[in-house]
């Protein structure tokens, strides 16, 4: 079920791009030839006169996914967990949250030229778009190494000894550089603005110092309502309706939404599954003991039978019996040293070896190879590296010394430099050698020490992960293919779903969904379920079931079905069940809490008699703040206990929680300075603007970026 926050939040702009490995996304959905939306078959979202183009959106896919395979490269780690259903939405959001800030900035008359886009274009180290371009011209064979000396080189190409035809596309490319920093200075200006239009008055700020210093004395006794039982507490139609009428804002939507009840069947191996898995562990170490069996037969991996080399110090082997065969085990030995639920694996050793594992060397770097010749000539003779520079322009040479370089880590052989330019390092007997030379210089380098060789342990592991074969999702299709033709309405999916053995989920779905979500985590979806929002979002009507959609992943294949409700585009309805249970949740609340406020209010003739009545203890608060008592989650009761007089009145108060019983002893101002400045920030932490929905305003987001992606 969705929570409650799902269906009252509003599903604009809720997520800013930042940071490197939350921006990714695969690209592969083609296009759709159904593009005729808001009267501009190209337009793919917008809000108020702020459009996304279909231009727009591929690019942005591109840089998502340029980004997420650079994050993969650099920390796998910080993707392992992503889910790229995410990223077509975070790519909408991003793309209209950089086109409000542009219109309102252009509105606003902000115009940006002169020494700012200089520093911007010239001077700023963390314009990606000029670094890529120095970097083009570089393997290009232009030695350019900072964007001035590459803006000279594209706009005076004579005094290069280049073409104005040869420098045409280097001049489009920054000149294209240029337009998109104006615009991010531009927009960057606009939210800078945007920010401090949003200020606290002396008021404000008084208020808040108040609230912190102004403290009370009191004794608190809470009862909680705990689970409450139907039949004691029943709730009418005519009561929901009423509470849903005073409450209705607190259901508005933002978008058009769909209620659907949705099936999700994960498959996991039968026992005959597990039983041919055994039989293939058994026939895989037969095999691979065979005297012939070098490598994998052409049967074993049409099973899914896969085989990785390895080569490995001591220390960075597995740890657990795989370490100890390894350690231990004779060449061309093989065992199963693993094998349950999940699949199993074989290790065979292949050799050992002595192998070096790291180097230090002096690097020096020089700017042409006629200058990196005359480098090493001397440096040969005799010159130390740390002089290079005095010797030669330091900005045409640079020396690192004492550079350890691995060669084995815990992922094995490094390769950080080829067999051949490490035997000629070792044989040059402290000789600087050239190891890289070409357009952009020259490097050389020369051994200082290596490291005593280690055992390196080679070894072949044997993997093969346990799925469902494909008789047993055959079987899981055909139940649920029978479940469908026989309820062919959403009343009956929804209905009869339990009864046929299925587990029924009811959510709330809108052109914003990233994908359909799993109750567990709020940013966790089910595998592959954006094709399931797709149908839901345009082709499904209420009343409507959908075929089987599937997730085939090897180890947890999933089918899905998915039945439409409702639909509705302003208000979600009190039919919706997750408004209907939280509405008749609240109803029942306050229900008990008349009750037990009449049980107890003849009890409060002291805080110790109310509490002992309630059966609770009483916890005794030396410092009551106003909006800062984790004790009282009520704000409602936690402004009257703050609001009541230091009178020692023992009080009862029903909140939407349970019942309270306080009593104020007192009251008193803590000695705290005032902060002007403290307490202008915390103005704005409380207030926390939403500076997009500020330029939103009332506007809804049309997001059909679902009508350009394939499916089915």
């Amino acid at each position: 079920m969705a929570t409650l926050e799902k269906i009252r939040s509003k599903s604009g702009l809720l997520i800013v791009v930042i940071g490197l490995a939350l921006l990714a996304f695969i690209i592969g959905d083609a296009l759709t030839n159904s593009r005729n939306i808001f009267g501009d078959h190209t337009t793919v979202a917008k809000v108020g006169s702020a459009k996304i183009d279909i231009t727009e959106y591929q690019r942005k896919r591109e840089e998502l996914n340029q980004q997420l395979e650079q994050a993969r490269r650099q920390n796998p780690a910080s993707v392992a967990n992503f889910d790229v259903q995410t990223l077509p939405e975070m790519a909408i959001n991003s793309l209209l949250q950089e086109t409000l800030l542009l219109n309102a900035a252009e509105k606003a008359g902000i115009n940006v030229t002169g020494n700012l886009l200089r520093y911007y274009m010239i001077e700023n180290p963390s314009n990606q778009s000029v670094m890529q371009l120095v970097q083009q011209l570089n393997q290009a064979g232009l030695s350019v190494q900072t964007p001035q000396q590459a803006y000279e080189v594209i706009f005076n190409p004579q005094r290069n000894g280049m073409t104005d035809a040869q420098m045409e596309p280097y001049q489009r490319l920054w000149l294209a550089a240029e337009t998109s920093a104006k615009d991010d200075i531009a927009r960057q200006v606009y939210a800078r603005i945007l920010t401090k239009s949003v200020k606290a008055n002396d008021l404000d700020k008084k208020a808040l110092y108040n609230d912190y210093v102004n403290t009370a004395q009191v004794e608190l006794a809470f009862l909680p309502y705990g689970t409450l039982d139907a039949k004691e507490y029943p709730v009418s139609a005519a009561e929901l309706k009423k509470l849903y009428e005073e409450t209705k804002n607190e259901f508005k939507v933002d978008e058009d939404t769909k209620d659907v009840s949705f099936i999700a069947v994960s498959i996991t191996p039968s026992n005959k599954d597990l039983v041919e898995c055994r039989k293939l562990a058994e026939r895989t170490v037969a095999t691979l003991s065979s005297d012939s069996a070098a490598q994998l037969s052409k049967d074993l991996k049409k099973d899914g039978v896969v085989m990785t080399h390895h080569a490995l110090r001591a220390a960075d082997l597995p740890a657990g019996p795989m370490k100890e065969f390894i350690l231990t085990g004779a060449t061309d030995s093989v065992r199963l040293v693993s094998s349950n639920m999940q699949g199993f694996t074989a290790v065979r050793v292949t050799g050992r070896t002595s192998q070096v594992d790291s180097i230090q060397v002096n690097v020096v770097m020089a700017q042409t190879v006629d200058l990196g010749k005359k480098v090493m000539a001397e440096l040969n003779s005799g010159l130390p590296a740390d002089s290079v520079t005095v010797r030669f322009s330091p900005d045409s040479v640079m020396p690192q010394l004492n550079q350890w370089i691995p060669l084995y880590t815990a992922q094995g052989a490094t390769n950080a430099l080829p067999k051949e330019t490490l035997d000629s390092l070792v044989n040059a007997g402290g000789k600087y050698i050239s190891i890289n030379q070409g357009a952009q210089g020259m490097v050389m380098a020369s051994l200082v020490k290596q490291n005593a060789p280690v055992t390196i342990y080679e070894y072949d592991e044997v993997n093969y992960v346990l799925g469902p074969s494909t008789k047993t999702v055959g079987d899981e299709r055909a139940k649920l293919e029978k479940f469908l033709a026989a309820n062919t309405n959403a009343d009956d999916f929804a209905k009869n779903a339990e009864k046929a053995g299925f587990s029924l989920q009811r959510y709330s779905l809108t052109q914003s969904s990233a994908a359909v979500p799993r109750s567990v985590g709020l940013n966790s979806y089910y595998p592959d379920s954006r094709q399931v929002v797709r149908w839901v979002m345009i082709d499904g009507d209420p009343g409507d079931v959908s075929h089987i959609y599937e997730s085939k992943s090897v180890t947890n294949p999933m089918l899905y079905a998915v039945a439409v409700n409702a639909k509705y585009d302003d208000y979600t309805p009190l039919s919706n069940p997750d408004v209907n249970q939280y509405l008749t949740e609240k109803v029942r609340r306050s229900k008990a809490g008349d009750k037990l406020m009449k049980q107890y209010s003849q009890k409060t003739q002291s805080m110790q008699s109310a509490a002992q009545a309630m059966g609770v203890e009483v916890n005794n608060i030396e410092s009551f703040r106003f909006g800062q008592n984790p004790g009282v989650r009520d704000a409602a009761v936690m402004g009257k206990i703050y609001g009541s007089k230091a009178d020692k009145k023992v009080m009862i108060v029903k909140g939407d929680d349970g019942i309270y019983v306080y009593q104020v002893n007192g009251k008193k101002k803590e000695n705290f300075p005032y902060n002007e400045q403290e307490y202008e920030q915390k103005y704005i932490q409380q207030v926390n603007p939403n500076l997009i929905q500020m330029l939103m305003g009332n506007s809804r987001i049309k997001n059909n970026v679902y009508k350009f992606e394939a499916g089915d």
